[in-house]
């Protein structure tokens, strides 16, 4: 078997190679392949498959959140612009509310000095005439002590309240 053994070695200076030795580990090569594929190959692809659902499914709920997270932006921008706008309108509203406030104190403050202003001129004149009612008494009762003294006889009462009459008389025409 001289020639079995030549041809067994292929490319002998080459590092020596056996046909025999390879078609063994070629075998159990293809055994181990199949064996990785039954027993390794089947799991690890399952999980690769569960690992790719689960980042799937990871990535849709993240981008729902993002779109619920914006809407939810968007519905308190929202709000916020109407509460700023009615906070505006109430700030206005009271504005207003004020002015027309302020414009009626005026006015009732005015009507005030003016009815104050009527009664004082209306005491002013009440004083004057007793003022000059007073005088002309006293001018009265010393026109007729005057009288008295320059004629230096007596009068009778109806002579006296006569001549006081006329004299009040002049007295106010004067005035």
């Amino acid at each position: 078997m001289p020639g079995l053994a030549e041809n067994s070695l292929i490319y002998a200076s080459l590092g020596g190679l056996y046909v025999g030795d390879m078609l063994v580990q070629l075998f159990f090569f293809v055994v181990l392949l199949l064996l990785l594929k039954k027993f390794a190959w089947g799991p690890v692809m399952n999980m690769m498959q569960k690992r790719e659902e689960y980042v799937a499914g990871e990535i849709e709920a993240a981008e729902k959140s993002r779109k619920e997270a914006e809407a939810a932006a968007k519905e308190a921008q929202t709000q916020l612009n109407q509460v700023k706008q009615e906070a505006q309108k109430m700030i206005e509203d009271a504005k207003n509310t004020a002015v027309k406030q302020e414009q009626a104190i005026i006015e009732a403050a005015r009507n005030e000095a003016e009815r104050i202003k009527e009664q004082a001129q209306a005491e002013i004149q009440n004083e004057k005439e007793k003022a000059i009612q007073a005088l002309q008494a006293q001018v009265a009762s010393l026109s007729v002590m005057i009288a008295s003294k320059v004629i230096e006889k007596e009068i009778s009462e109806q002579d006296q309240e006569k001549l006081i009459e006329e004299y009040i008389k002049e007295v106010g025409e004067e005035r």
